[in-house]
């Protein structure tokens, strides 16, 4: 025999057996260690099921907890009944309960007979490991630890603020350089002998007891004292994800854990029956002869993560909120805002359908209710027209429009008589294309049959919140596509703007206009500006309106040069 497994077991019993029958059964001597907070009883029956095998020893058990040195103490424990029980095993391999042999036994064991002096073990300087998470990565070892991070999270977190503040650093044992890999080693009866037989053991150990996480950086430190013949890499298949904590296998992952050639994976999940039946079978078609690569299923994984972390563009659920800043995109798709073209032409939204084949909603944040496009109750995903609704939350609300309708454009109307919440969420939003005609939200008023200082105070109000609107989408955190007019400019030349906007959008008719919408009359718009003005009140979002010279809706004539070419 070549080859030994301490397992370390604290649940899954059934499967620990399975696991530790399957090794032994194949010549390879076990000792398990249980975790000392599983019952008696349990742990009497899990001892009693593998009494047949005289090669399966169990160690004194330890009351284990992640990220103490009780873990380190257990793997030492059980190393020592391995060596001192089976004097022909001549590499240890340090497994789980839930670590699943990937290739045959007797692969694993010609494999390392072949390096019969080669310890693999992930051991790299604090400086190399960009994986570390939880912001301690040299700290742990110049910091204390004696709080669990997991049962004791203030203390843990006060403790090392504490430290900090102080100003307060251990010092490290002679002839140690701290390295940092994951806990799950195979090293060669030599080295671990080394370690655990050690003069200095007791001084090396009383300092990782209060090391946080010894168990990734106890062997990984020692190894490097006693052996130069290192593979830097485990033999274990065992993958993280962006939080530090490890990717459970299921059954649908069994190509995926073939593909990559390793010998060993954790974590398993206890109830992937597929998983356990196809790797634990006699069947020897399953023997590669190939290097242990994980590398050829980290592409996956990394898009595992990125798909967890950033989602779907424009896709915000349940299951996935992200902070703010941390989604993929607002919205899934481009759309159009319109603010102003309403009230300078008549029946905008119909000819804007026909113009570009989008779908044309009114204003969607109206204070009274949601427009949809047809005066419609409820919309794609059941969205309701309820302003109350809308407004839980607005920004979710435009996200799930443009989910809901991907693969149409959609189109819609604002103005500074609509809730503003979602202003900056227009703005930031890279799929945003939006036009303003600034000022044209004065035209309903200069209709209107209402008292002049009504309109006053109307006019005061509606220009101060667009004029805060038109800073939002001139800041420099602005990401989408804008084009502002004042309403004298757009309405001296409505042509060629309204061609550009359309343009933009993609059109799915000609190339240049050939229907264009009627204007409403601007007769008398401009005295009724100077009289804004005699009240005390200054329009200046309109732009330059010269009283007596007031311009009407453009006539047919005049729009033929833009029509023809």
């Amino acid at each position: 025999m070549s080859l030994g497994v301490v397992m370390l077991v604290h649940d899954a019993l059934g499967r620990a057996e399975e696991l530790a029958r399957h090794w032994a059964t194949h010549g390879c001597p076990v000792v398990v260690h249980v975790d000392k907070r599983v019952k008696r009883d349990a742990y009497a029956r899990f001892v009693n099921a593998l009494s047949d095998l005289d090669n399966v020893k169990f160690s004194k058990r330890h009351r284990c907890e992640w990220g103490t040195w009780s873990l380190v103490a257990a793997s030492q424990t059980a190393s020592k009944l391995m060596l001192k029980s089976f004097a022909d095993v001549r590499h240890v391999l340090l497994a789980s309960g839930s670590c699943l042999p990937l290739r045959p036994v007797a692969e694993m064991v010609a494999y390392l007979e072949e390096r019969p002096q080669t310890n693999f073990i992930e051991s790299a300087t604090t400086e190399d490991v960009p994986w570390t998470v939880g912001g301690l990565d040299a700290e742990r070892f110049t910091l204390r630890f004696p709080f669990s991070w997991k049962r004791h999270r203030r203390l843990f977190d006060g403790y090392v603020r504490l430290q900090r503040r102080a100003g307060f650093k251990r010092k490290i044992p002679s002839g140690l350089v701290p390295h940092l890999g994951s806990q799950w080693w195979c090293l060669t009866r030599q080295t671990l002998s080394a370690v655990l037989e050690d003069p200095e053991r007791e001084t090396y150990d009383r300092y990782f007891k209060r090391v946080w996480i010894p168990d990734e950086s106890y062997y990984q430190t020692l190894v490097r004292l006693y052996s130069t013949n290192i593979e830097s890499r485990s033999l274990t298949l065992s993958k993280f994800d962006f939080q530090g904590k490890p990717h459970i296998f299921y059954d649908d992952h069994l190509q995926l854990l073939r593909r990559s050639d390793c010998f060993v994976a954790r974590k398993i999940w206890p109830h992937a029956n597929k998983l356990y039946s196809s790797f634990l079978s006699e069947d020897a078609s399953i023997m590669t002869g190939a290097e242990p690569n994980p590398g050829k299923i980290d592409r996956i994984f990394s898009k595992a993560v990125e798909r967890r972390t950033k989602g779907r563009p424009g896709l915000v659920m349940q299951s996935r909120f992200p902070n703010d800043g941390w989604e993929n995109g607002t919205t899934a798709a481009p759309y159009s805002v319109f603010e102003g073209f309403n009230e300078l032409f008549e029946d905008f939204e119909p000819w804007l359908a026909r113009a570009v084949g989008a779908r044309v909603h009114g204003n969607l944040f109206s204070a009274e209710k949601v427009q949809f496009a047809g005066n419609e109750t409820e919309f794609f995903g059941a969205m309701s027209s309820s302003a109350a609704v809308r407004d839980y939350n607005p920004q979710a609300f435009l996200t799930n429009l443009i989910w809901n309708t991907r693969g149409e454009r959609q189109c819609f109307q604002f103005g500074p008589m609509d809730s503003q919440d979602v202003t900056w969420t227009l703005a930031k939003d890279p799929n945003a294309q939006i036009s303003v005609v600034t000022g044209a939200w004065a035209l309903p008023l200069f209709r209107s049959n209402l008292n002049f200082s009504d309109i006053r105070r109307e006019a005061a109000r509606l220009q101060k919140i667009e004029s805060d609107h038109i800073d939002v989408l001139r800041s420099g955190y602005a990401r989408a596509r804008i084009r502002i007019w004042t309403l004298a400019d757009f309405v001296a030349n409505p042509m060629e703007p309204l061609q550009t906007v359309i343009d933009e959008i993609g059109s799915r008719g000609s190339t240049r206009l050939t229907e264009a919408p009627r204007m409403v009359s601007l007769d008398g718009f401009g005295q009724f500006l100077q009289n804004l003005k005699n009240q005390g009140m200054h329009p200046y979002l309109m732009g330059d309106f010269t009283v007596g010279q007031d311009p009407g809706p453009t006539a047919r004539s005049e729009r033929k040069p833009y029509l023809v070419k």
